[in-house]
């Protein structure tokens, strides 16, 4: 599943190629791809046909783009595990997964089009908060904000961690504290910090809570730079181009491997129906 780099490579290709159109027809291929707008996919298109696309904005794997119009509205996507928003030739032929078109107004010559194989993810338009300068909308108000929003909350975070009393990958992975973080990026950044994922949070002290979430960043933005990860073909940019941050992994995907930085063997957990990778000798197991 896309974590936030991935879904920040697609929300720059937005805000580039589709914020600022206004949209001259919506054609809805295929039910299941809008069915987080409850209204109905006719509804869908005929609320979103005539409006105008604001910027792209993002929190945590969440993109949306604000409708510029009176109504207060924003168009938020899912990319769920295979969903794509591709900006396509109008002439070019249809993807076989194809199931949402957007068609624009003016003569550039390009249509959105939401491609989605396993039909996990989808398109909504939803009211945003009152008041919200990213016009957030208001299903995803308590996603928290990411490690990369220059509002993120350092030291409300830390005194969470605390309070919260978990292992320190389960709180990354916990939306209602940090977003954005997934499994891939978790390993990578506790490799770098040398915590084991199994570490408590309430013993974390502040300046290495601090350490961590400078990792985190490193992480995330060298991975921006790579354009994402890519292990397969379903995640690509709106051009349909694949990230390439995977060949630059150190714990991920790692197994049996030596550790980049001490040479011992990585080793590969299974953790909460997924798989945690590290180093056994840099990142000890917390003592019982």
């Amino acid at each position: 599943m896309p974590e936030l780099p991935e879904v920040e490579v697609v929300r720059r290709g937005l805000a580039a190629w589709a914020s600022g159109r206004t949209v001259a027809s919506v054609e809805v291929r295929h039910p299941r791809a809008v069915r987080r707008h409850l209204a109905g996919a006719a509804d869908f298109a005929a609320q979103l046909t005539g409006e105008r696309l604001g910027l792209a904005r993002r929190r945590g794997k969440y993109l949306w783009l604000p409708l510029e119009g009176p109504s207060g509205r924003a168009v938020l996507a899912h990319l769920g595990m295979s969903g794509q928003l591709l900006v396509q030739p109008e002439d070019a032929p249809d993807e076989k997964h194809l199931r949402v078109r957007l068609r624009f107004d003016d003569a550039a010559g390009t249509e959105l089009r939401f491609v989605d194989q396993r039909t996990f993810g989808g398109l909504s338009l939803h009211d945003t908060v009152p008041g919200s300068a990213d016009a957030l909308p208001d299903v995803i108000s308590h996603i928290a904000r990411d490690p990369l929003d220059p509002a993120f909350d350092e030291a409300a975070f830390h005194a969470a961690l605390r309070r919260r009393r978990t292992t320190v990958k389960r709180a990354l992975l916990d939306q209602s504290l940090i977003s954005g973080v997934g499994n891939i990026y978790a390993d990578e950044a506790l490799w770098r910090s040398r915590l084991h994922f199994d570490r408590p949070t309430a013993g974390l002290t502040r300046p290495r809570t601090a350490e961590l979430l400078t990792h985190i960043r490193e992480v995330m933005n060298e991975a921006l730079a790579a354009g994402g990860t890519s292990f397969d073909s379903l995640y690509v940019n709106v051009n349909g181009e694949s990230g390439y941050f995977d060949r630059s992994l150190d714990a991920y995907g790692r197994e049996d491997e030596p550790c980049r930085r001490c040479g011992t063997p990585m080793r590969r957990s299974p953790w909460m129906n997924r798989s945690s990778y590290f180093c056994p000798r840099c990142q000890r197991p917390p003592r019982v």
